[in-house]
């Protein structure tokens, strides 16, 4: 299990959303390749960074930057944003992503996903956005009539490399992660997951630590200094090795 910092990008900025909503947006720095190399810097095995105009307009938008991350970095980053193509997801993959995060495309095409599992194995993971058990798409702007747990189920048939939980009310909110939500995804499901949204403290980190996930990926708390990652990473490697 790894702690994973996030990067989310708006108008070629790192900012935070508070549960998704275009109106509630913090700017943290306008140098998101100065954020990637700090969190290489400070230790961190793997960036999660997330293009949040292309999950809006459906279409990745800030590959400038993007690219710039890929090439100042030599730790893996997994990304997510508007990737509804295989020609979108192939582009992102060879400008040096470790792996891809498909969301909304998936639940309009599970076929798709599959097809891409296919010719992209062990490099395509699916995000799965909750809103009060529903899965949300399109940036979190709608919700249909998937559940979170039957989504999971469904999909898992492609054989994604991860399942990215995320539970919308509680991202940006710095109120700790659902925690009864993930154990009942867990319970579904034997794809490795990576839980998402709330964590706020290292508390919420040894809670997290005692579920079988993969890892978690952490942003506002980070930016805030609710939770120093030098600790967080500390915290988490002494729990995995207690197991």
């Amino acid at each position: 299990m790894i702690i994973i910092p996030a990067i989310d990008l708006r108008g070629g900025k790192c900012v935070r959303l508070t549960q998704g909503r275009k109106d509630a947006e913090t700017v943290f720095s306008e140098d998101p390749v100065d954020v990637a190399k700090s969190w290489q810097d400070q230790g961190a095995d793997y960036l999660h960074v997330v293009d949040l105009d292309g999950a809006f307009e459906g279409a990745p938008k800030n590959l400038a930057v993007i690219e710039q991350i890929m090439k100042q970095i030599k730790i893996p980053v997994e990304f997510g944003g508007g990737l509804r193509t295989t020609q979108s997801i192939k582009t992102l993959l060879d400008l040096g992503a470790d792996r891809v995060i498909v969301g909304t495309k998936a639940i309009d095409s599970p076929s798709w996903v599959n097809e891409l599992c296919s010719t992209f194995p062990g490099r395509v993971a699916v995000g799965i956005d909750a809103k009060d058990g529903n899965v949300a798409v399109k940036g979190w702007t709608s919700v249909c009539k998937w559940t979170s747990v039957a989504f999971a189920k469904e999909i898992e048939k492609a054989s994604p490399c991860a399942l990215i939980f995320t539970d919308i009310s509680k991202d940006g909110m710095l109120q700790g992660p659902n925690i009864a939500s993930l154990k009942e995804l867990l319970m579904a499901v034997k794809t490795p997951v990576i839980a998402s949204g709330g964590i706020s403290s290292l508390k919420d980190i040894e809670a997290l630590s005692q579920l079988p996930i993969a890892g978690m990926i952490i942003g506002k708390a980070l930016y805030t200094g609710h939770i120093k990652f030098s600790e967080a990473k500390r915290l988490c490697n002494s729990s995995r090795a207690k197991k």
